[in-house]
Order: structure tokens, then C-alpha cells, then sequence
């Protein structure tokens, strides 16, 4: 099934695809994870968001990528999704690809961090991150900081 990739700033997104992203970002982070807090957070309004979108037009994917500056020197990728009804078809590493190429166009030279969860890392390494400091608790969960040059 073909997907539509949309990358847009939070203040071009419609109320329908806010409600999306914010309910599927809820249902992975909160529900499936278990994990108490605050999703919507201040770093949505000024980030950068990337949605895959079914033919049907129900979200399939997601990413937001911070502004340098705004969470660390670098941009930041994070709040990587793939919907429940998608996983397992290679959609995370397109969805990841992706957000690296628009990234790396949106930001150049400046290299991307981000939290990878620990068990997740062998995937990121894979696309090209390097892991820098130590595992540390986010949310209850392991993390660990990662870099891609």
C-alpha cells in the first residue's frame, strides 16, 4: 500500500491531522508503553513533523524533528512511531530514512542527535548513529543518547 510522506511545520498541519498524530503518539507512548507523561509538549509548536499517510488517509507513521537549539545544539529526531497496523513491513527504517534525508536537507552540516530507547539501538545503528554517553532512565524506560555526522 503506497504512503504519502508529508513533511510540515505544526502551524500547517489541519485540526484532523493534529488529532492523528496526537492519538497516535498517545496510544504508543502513554498506552502500549505504559509510561505517564507529557506527550504534547512544548517542543511540537516550533519542530518540524513527518507523517506517513495511507491512501485512506489514516496516519500509518510519524516522526517530529526539533529545531537545533531548541532540545540539544543539533536537531533532534524523535517520537518515532509506526501504527500497530503497519508494523512489521520495513515501514520504521523508510519512516527513518526519510526523516533523515528531510532533515539533513532542512538542517545541513549540523549532524542529528537523539534518545534512542535501549533496546532500539542496534536499529539506529544501522542507519548510520553512533552511541554517545551512557544508558540512562527516561520515563522508566532505558535510553541512550545517539549521533549521526
Amino acid at each position: 500500500m503506497a504512503i504519502e510522506w508529508k513533511w510540515q511545520q505544526f502551524s500547517h498541519m489541519s485540526c484532523y491531522e493534529l488529532h492523528q498524530i496526537m492519538q497516535a503518539r498517545q496510544r504508543v507512548f502513554v498506552v502500549e508503553q505504559c509510561c505517564i507523561y507529557l506527550d504534547a509538549d512544548s517542543l511540537d509548536i516550533n519542530a518540524w513533523h513527518l507523517s506517513g499517510i495511507e491512501p485512506a488517509g489514516n496516519l500509518a507513521a510519524y516522526l517530529r524533528v526539533v529545531k537545533p537549539g531548541e532540545k540539544y545544539v543539533e536537531p533532534s529526531i524523535g517520537r518515532v512511531l509506526t501504527c500497530s497496523n503497519r508494523r512489521g513491513e520495513g515501514m520504521g527504517r523508510q519512516l527513518m530514512e526519510i526523516g533523515i534525508e528531510k532533515t539533513t536537507h532542512q538542517f545541513p552540516a549540523k549532524g542529528i542527535r537523539i534518545s534512542a530507547q535501549l533496546y532500539l539501538q542496534q536499529f539506529y545503528a544501522r542507519l548510520g548513529f553512533s552511541k554517545v554517553g551512557e544508558v540512562y532512565q527516561e520515563d522508566n524506560i532505558p535510553h541512550i543518547e545517539m549521533y549521526r555526522i
